[in-house]
């Protein structure tokens, strides 16, 4: 059996496209880009809150960005006579690089990027700080089909789907000033997607988030072994979903969300891209349980955002380990959790669920999907070639 086949090719305004094909499938040749395209956006700009000590990048060109549109005009769907859209030929899993991106096309190797990188790090910043907002913004295409979401992949793509995320995070990380990698799919209206073609996305950050800042203060605080922790007291405990042999899913014991789920490495591996291939093939078969056991829990596509918690590039590499994780605002069937005042503006959360409920929901769900959308098995042989 043949492996996943990695091609990279350039968009018609000079953006990489990155096509990885299923294994088992044909090498075919790639039709070039012949559309005229504008120039590229230019940068946009992050300032700095001294208050929370964030940045927030100003993006204004995704306010143009497409909303919605109709199956026809799907700008994710393989180029056609009527379809103008940004990938120009058939495919398996494409990635490319977000034509309306929040960081980037400037990376530090741009003169006025690198003038000014050294000086964009928090503890520098200070109040009227503004910075170019480098960095790299790419769409993972699942699919060619206009609709569907993760989950409704078979176990063959969701494979190819997995390679793409950890092959990327590889490239991203040595794209010059990119500190922090972070893969993710939004699912549905209510979580604000513009596009209805099964898609996630890749950010590269050119600084290390408030969220993964928090980890690893709280690494430094605990020690190197907190995740290690974390997972023996989960995988001791209710609320365990799925026990593979490379990963476990639980619901954690001070879950925020009415749906809530974190699938962590057993072993400490910092990102996607330092996972083997043993681990990859287990990825895609427990994260497609997972995405159908979502769908089930209402009998209905569950809105849902689901993203992969990674070391930094330079740091906490030993001891900030791999962990997806999966958020729904869905507390009932016909209502929606909304971040209010307590949880907005003073960050201080009330779950509307409890976690052991939560996930003997979830385990009935999951067990649901797995006798009405079993997955399948995944042939051996599904590593990568490059090209």
């Amino acid at each position: 059996m043949s492996r996943i086949r990695q091609t990279t090719d350039r968009l018609a305004d000079g953006r990489e496209i990155v096509y990885f094909d299923d294994a088992g499938t044909s090498a075919r040749p790639r039709r070039a880009d012949a559309r005229e395209l504008d120039p590229r956006p230019a940068t946009p700009t992050m300032r700095f809150d001294p208050l929370s000590a964030e940045w927030v990048t100003v993006a204004t060109a995704r306010q143009g960005r497409v909303h919605l549109p109709p199956a026809e005009f799907d700008p994710l769907a393989p180029q056609s006579p009527t379809n103008p859209s940004e990938i120009p030929d058939d495919y398996d899993v494409a990635v490319f690089e977000n034509r309306s991106p929040s960081f980037g096309p400037g990376t530090a190797t741009d003169e006025l990027a690198a003038a000014v990188h050294d000086d964009a790090t928090v503890e520098r910043a200070g109040i009227g700080a503004a910075r170019p907002a480098i960095g790299r913004c790419e769409v993972v295409c699942f699919s060619p089909d206009h609709a569907g979401s993760f989950g409704t992949q078979s176990t063959l793509r969701a494979r190819t789907v997995v390679e793409a995320w950890a092959e990327r995070t590889r490239a991203l990380s040595a794209v010059p000033g990119i500190e922090q990698v972070f893969p993710f799919e939004n699912r549905g209206v209510e979580i604000g997607v513009t596009l209805h073609h099964p898609h996630g996305q890749i950010y590269g950050y050119p600084y290390v988030p408030q969220r993964i800042r928090r980890i690893c203060a709280s690494v430094e605080e605990h020690g190197r072994r907190l995740f290690a922790d974390i997972l023996d007291s989960e995988r001791r405990g209710p609320r365990v979903l799925i026990e593979g042999e490379h990963f476990t899913a639980f619901v954690p014991f001070a879950a925020r969300w009415p749906v809530e789920v974190q699938l962590m490495a057993h072993r400490q591996v910092p990102d996607l891209a330092e996972t083997t291939d043993a681990e990859r093939d287990e990825l895609a078969q427990l994260t497609l349980r997972l995405a159908r056991g979502l769908d089930a829990l209402y009998d209905a596509p569950l809105p849902y955002i689901a993203g992969w918690l990674q070391a930094p590039v330079a740091e906490h590499r030993d001891d900030v380990r791999l962990t997806w994780q999966l958020t729904s605002p869905r507390r009932a069937a016909d209502k929606l959790k909304h971040l209010a005042g307590s949880e907005s503006v003073m960050g201080a959360w009330v779950a509307d669920i409890n976690p052991e409920e939560g996930a003997a929901r979830l385990r009935d769900a999951i067990a649901k999907a797995d006798e009405t959308r079993p997955v399948e098995p995944l042939s051996t042989g599904a590593g990568a070639d490059h090209a």
